[in-house]
């Protein structure tokens, strides 16, 4: 019992004195997805790059085609911008949250 760590833990201007889990206490912070990085969702194989260096583009256009257990995914733009960055090619083996398509 002498090994435990208590932490304060305000919730709806109450605080609580608490422990945390050893994974809880390490856990990776929360950082809003920047809608300018265009990553892989699934791991998977590129199969077109629709877009290049320069190319200005909509809300919504298709920059890619991620082929991923046998279907085409196409990641659209989730803002309009000038593609400042191409990190993948045609052919390509991409794992999971790895950055595709920089917009600026």
């Amino acid at each position: 019992m002498d090994d435990l760590q208590f932490t304060d833990f305000k919730f709806e201007e109450i605080t609580y004195r608490t422990t945390l889990t050893r994974k809880f206490a390490e856990r990776k912070p929360y950082t809003a997805p920047d809608p300018r990085k265009v990553t892989a969702f699934i791991p998977g194989t590129i199969m077109k790059v629709l877009v290049k260096e320069g190319h200005k583009v909509k809300k919504g256009e298709c920059l890619l085609v991620l082929q991923a257990m046998k279907m085409d995914n196409h990641l659209l733009a989730l803002t309009r911008g000038t593609v400042k960055k191409i990190f993948v090619k045609q052919g390509d083996v991409v794992t999971k949250s790895q950055l595709l398509v920089e917009l600026k």
